[in-house]
């Protein structure tokens, strides 16, 4: 999984978040940096309302916080939403001792991103490409 600060790093490259079900995300700075959320049909809704879009939590959550807006969460994009980010620039996951290199291209050229784990080689490519 992406780290917050990488997750954080996407989101202010410009990199947007159109809230589906099984979609991860944190809500940082509220005492719950450790938590990871996961949108459901059952706990996790996204809806529209009038001032914009709101995440609802429902059901079982066992502390009150009934709805959070969607720009005070950070989106952890999982492995193949990274993949579709990057698109037809993306060339391939090369798995090497210690973690992954996503290979892609930019201008005719082909760049390598490196990390301990695929989803985060992911976000460090399209990180540079948006950079």
């Amino acid at each position: 999984m992406i780290t917050l600060d990488l997750a954080q790093r996407l989101r202010a490259a410009g990199v947007e978040w159109e809230p589906v079900v099984g979609d991860r995300f944190m809500v940082p700075d509220r005492g719950m940096d450790s938590d990871v959320f996961l949108i459901s049909d059952m706990v996790v809704e996204a809806h529209d309302v009038p001032t914009g879009r709101i995440l609802r939590f429902n059901g079982t959550t066992e502390w009150a916080l009934d709805s959070v807006e969607e720009r005070e969460v950070v989106w952890l994009p999982r492995e193949d939403q990274l993949r579709h980010l990057l698109g037809d620039r993306f060339v391939r996951l090369e798995a090497t001792p210690g973690g992954f290199i996503a290979v892609v291209s930019q201008h005719g050229e082909q760049q390598r991103h490196i990390d301990v784990d695929a989803e985060r080689a992911y976000a460090r490519a399209l990180l540079a490409l948006a950079g």
